[in-house]
This record gives C-alpha cells, structure tokens and sequence, in this order.
C-alpha cells in the first residue's frame, strides 16, 4: 500500500530508484497510498461489522452469554436493516481509522544530498553530512548521526527492501538491525548513569505513554532526551536508553 516514484526536473515514474548526483534534482518518494489505505480499513470495519450481528445473534442463543442486553436490542431490529446498519456503522468507523492511519502514516524522500521524513503535516529534513547509517529496528526506521546518535525514530509502514535499495543508491550506509542494541540499559527510575535532568524526562515520558494522548508528549521528551545525549527506545511497554561512545 506504498507508492514509490522518482522526481526529476519536476518528471518522475514509479518505481525509479536511481542514484543521484547532489544538486541533480533526483529525488524517490516513498509513502501509503492514501485511497488504498482508507479503503483498506472501511473494507475492514464492513467486515467487523457485519461479524458483529453474527456474534450478536450467537450470544441470544446463550443463557450466560455476555452482553445480552446489547446483543438483544441489536437482533430485534428486523432484516435486512440490521446487517445493513451493523456494517454501515463498520465503514463508517473504518474510514475514521483510515484518515487518522493516512495523517499518521510515514514518508520519505531521499535525494543524494538530504533525507526528508514527512508524518502529521509537518517534515524534518537532514542533510546528507547529518546521516551516518540508515536502520530497519523492527517495524521502525531509524536513521543515526556519524557519532552515532539517533536523530529520527519512526514507525514505518513502507516496503523495507525498496527503501534500502533506494538508501543504497544515493550512497546511504543501511542495517537491517541496529549495530547499537546491545549498549541499550532498561531504564528503571534513579538508576545511575545518565546525564542530569534525564531520569526525569524519562519518567515524565514513562507517564505520558501510559496516556491514550501522550504520544505528541512521548515524542517531544524524546527530543528533549537526545539534547541531553540519550538514546531511548521502547520495547514491550518498557523503555531503554543508552549514550553514543559511552560503553555498556
């Protein structure tokens, strides 16, 4: 659910991935297709909806089934308007899902001289001298400083081998795994080690993840975090650090 393309001189054909010459103008996109994503989640929601009824009409049938009083309410509306509504309502949660799935979806531009990743309406652009290596770290595309600082961390939906073809073709260095991981501690609060002011950022990002609307802070602490020099990522709710040259 990925387009790629190639833009040159303002022309460009999907699929392109052609090394570029810095000031060449070469540039390959890469973001989800935003009409395929949207209607990949109504399709989504129609088919939950309509699973719905069948479970509805399944736990009437059961003297101990939960959610009888639901479930009743939804079986006593008449055929067809029930499946009807039911997957109505489906779609139409759906393709909520899929506009907050295209707002939050991931792009990424790459040129021989800059990276630019696009995500909320709003891009961060870094120059070909800021980036050291490019990481795949799971379903996250991670992009490292020359020292070894972490300058970008994104969840990332786009095709992976298209993208390294691509980082590789302009000249970008690209792991499929962080050559960092095993200097990464697990931060438990107190613990010695890191600069002044960082077991409290991490603590305060600790709490905003626990909140349903705490990703914008989530991720706003782990740029206050780099400044500091610290490296955070999370992994099964909890959250690891290290510090570039700083040895395990």
């Amino acid at each position: 659910m990925a387009d790629t393309g190639r833009i040159g001189g303002g022309q460009g054909r999907a699929g392109d991935l052609v090394k570029g010459e810095p000031g060449s103008g070469d540039v390959t996109v890469f973001k989800e297709s935003a009409w395929v994503l949207t209607l990949f989640c109504v399709a989504c929601g129609a088919v939950v909806g309509g699973v719905v009824t069948l479970l509805a009409e399944w736990v009437v049938r059961l003297s101990w089934g939960p959610f009888q009083g639901p479930a009743r309410l939804l079986t006593s509306v008449p055929e067809p308007w029930q499946s009807v509504g039911c997957v109505g309502v489906g779609a139409v949660l759906g393709l909520v899902v899929g506009f907050v799935a295209v707002h939050e979806s991931l792009s990424v531009r790459v040129s021989a001289d800059r990276v630019v990743l696009g995500i909320r309406d709003a891009s961060e652009e870094f120059g070909r001298d800021q980036v050291g290596l490019v990481v795949r770290d799971g379903r996250q595309l991670v992009l490292l400083g020359p020292d070894g600082m972490e300058i970008a961390r994104e969840e990332c939906g786009l095709p992976w081998t298209r993208l390294a073809e691509a980082f590789a073709a302009y000249g970008y260095g690209w792991a499929d795994e962080d050559p960092h991981r095993a200097e990464f501690r697990r931060w438990v609060p107190g613990m010695p080690g890191l600069p002044d002011g960082a077991d409290a950022l991490l603590r305060a990002r600790a709490a905003a993840r626990e909140k349903d609307a705490g990703a914008d802070d989530a991720r706003e602490l782990r740029g206050e975090l780099s400044r500091l020099g610290v490296v955070v990522r999370d992994e099964k709710g909890r959250q690891y650090w290290r510090i570039p040259g700083q040895s395990s």
